[in-house]
């Protein structure tokens, strides 16, 4: 345990007044933001540890201001701003979009979640205009205001992290010209209302029926349009068109119990910044994935292009933008980005590797966290007898050593049961990815045997994609 996880259980304690029972982390966020959920005998809390403290700030302002509202934001428990940590309400793990998820079928959009989203664009005025009547501004970051300049760095983060690293070509300066005319025409609209920026279906908890609200530290000042933009076009919750106009519709009807608009001109405004938001998304899609790899980013590309694809034979917006909608044809007709387009369910892969204790756990280059990890130091280790030690856990001598010398055998049944269960599961729920990893004191003889009988299983009993690492052999290490 390190000691940022030594202070959140400490001030769990502070505030709980009583010893904690339970302590673990929860999957890692696109952020530095690291989440542990912590329970004693009577009650529970989030812990977080974010080592940006101007972000910290934001998050912690707005809750208390949000909370003072009325609006359904987590309570903050404690806090201990110099070790950059604090502890808040435990709202559960069902998200909008696992909600959403779990009950749609064959494509079709239930109407139990349509309800759920007009419940959402209900509350959204109220942040927007009510809360963000008197809210203090000035912690704001990075900016106070989604201005030029934001607006600038999302639309050079869309064209240095996917229009190049996608190799779709375009003239740079007449992009940028495009760039200037859109922002200037997206800020020719009232900018005085709270944005919350990243208000999308993973942002948004139920929780005892209720819909509550996280992640806004990024919120600024800025126009009403682009929340419901990213709402309604949150690329993998894939909402169909029409269920899209109905929501619209519902939200610009709640929004008439606030402020006198013009619904035609709104909808004007409303493309544009349908627009600016899909090329935020997709930067940040070419960021995680192109960039770093990291695959299960690369998935919401489909999605993303559909969008685009609509937007661009649906939509006229009043400014013309030729370098910018010509590259964008290009982004939807990219041969390289055709892989991406078809959007049918991939077979669950599952990469089983071998490693050793000393060079530590493998990496989870899919994003979800990590998977099972089976110590074998439990077993008789081959490596400490003379002639052994060049060989590896894939030649025969070893393989005879640890199934007539060790409880191999009955070591693996019990892992088999493990895997298979899960295995099974993310199956059935379309998972993406599963990771095994088998790991021994030098990643050579027992967790190689493993992690090779292991693939062997997987690739006979089920229907999935098997990738077997073995890293100290690669490495050149055995």
């Amino acid at each position: 345990m390190n000691e940022k996880e030594k202070k959140l259980i400490l001030l769990f304690e502070k505030w709980a007044g009583e010893a904690h029972t339970e302590f673990y982390p929860l999957p890692p966020s696109g952020s530095e933001r690291e989440y542990f959920r912590i329970k004693s005998k009577t009650k529970n809390a989030i812990g977080v540890f974010n080592p940006d403290k101007k972000e910290n700030k934001a998050f912690l302002t707005f809750s208390k201001h949000f909370k003072s509202k009325g609006l359904n934001v987590p309570e903050i428990y404690a806090k201990d701003l110099r070790s950059d940590i604090y502890l808040e309400e435990d709202l559960g793990d069902t998200t909008l979009f696992a909600f959403l998820r779990a009950l749609r079928k064959n494509g079709e959009f239930p109407k139990e979640v349509i309800e759920i989203y007009k419940r959402v664009l209900e509350e959204l005025p109220k942040f927007q205009i009510e809360a963000g009547k008197d809210l203090n501004y000035s912690v704001c970051y990075p900016r106070r205001k989604f201005d030029r300049r934001s607006m600038m760095w999302d639309l050079n983060y869309f064209k240095y992290y996917f229009l190049k690293l996608a190799k779709v070509p375009f003239d740079e300066q007449a992009l940028e010209r495009d760039f200037n005319k859109f922002t200037d025409y997206l800020l020719s609209v009232d900018t005085k209302y709270f944005l919350y920026r990243d208000f999308q279906s993973r942002n948004i908890m139920l929780f005892n029926n209720c819909p509550y609200f996280i992640d806004y530290q990024g919120g600024r000042k800025g126009a009403l349009h682009y929340d419901v933009a990213s709402l309604l076009y949150d690329s993998k919750a894939d909402i169909p068109q029409p269920v899209r106009n109905e929501l619209l519709r519902h939200y610009l009807n709640e929004l008439r119990n606030y402020i006198d608009f013009n619904q035609r001109e709104f909808i004007e405004y409303y493309y544009g910044y349908v627009l600016i938001r899909i090329l935020q998304a997709m930067g940040a899609y070419g960021y995680r994935g192109f960039y770093e790899r990291k695959e299960h980013f690369l998935k919401s590309i489909p999605y993303a292009l559909e969008n685009l694809s609509w937007l661009l034979e649906n939509i006229e917006l009043p400014v013309k933008l030729p370098a910018l909608f010509g590259a964008l044809e290009k982004t939807v007709r990219s041969k390289s980005l055709k892989k991406f387009s078809d959007k049918r369910e991939y077979k669950l892969k599952v990469t089983v590797t071998s490693f050793s204790y000393k060079k530590g756990i493998p990496e989870d280059k899919y994003g979800n966290g990590g998977g099972f990890v089976f110590d074998c130091r439990g077993l008789l280790n081959p490596g400490r007898y003379e002639a052994f030690k060049l060989m590896n856990g894939k030649d025969e001598e070893i393989i005879k050593f640890l199934e007539e010398k060790s409880n191999v055998k009955r070591f693996l049944k019990h892992v088999y049961s493990l895997v298979d269960f899960t295995v099974d599961s993310y199956i059935k729920r379309k998972f993406t990815h599963l990771m095994v990893n088998f790991g021994c004191t030098g990643g050579q003889h027992r967790s190689v045997y493993c992690a090779e009988a292991t693939a062997k299983h997987l690739e006979e009993k089920f229907n999935i994609n098997v990738d077997l690492v073995h890293t100290e052999l690669e490495a050149g290490n055995g």
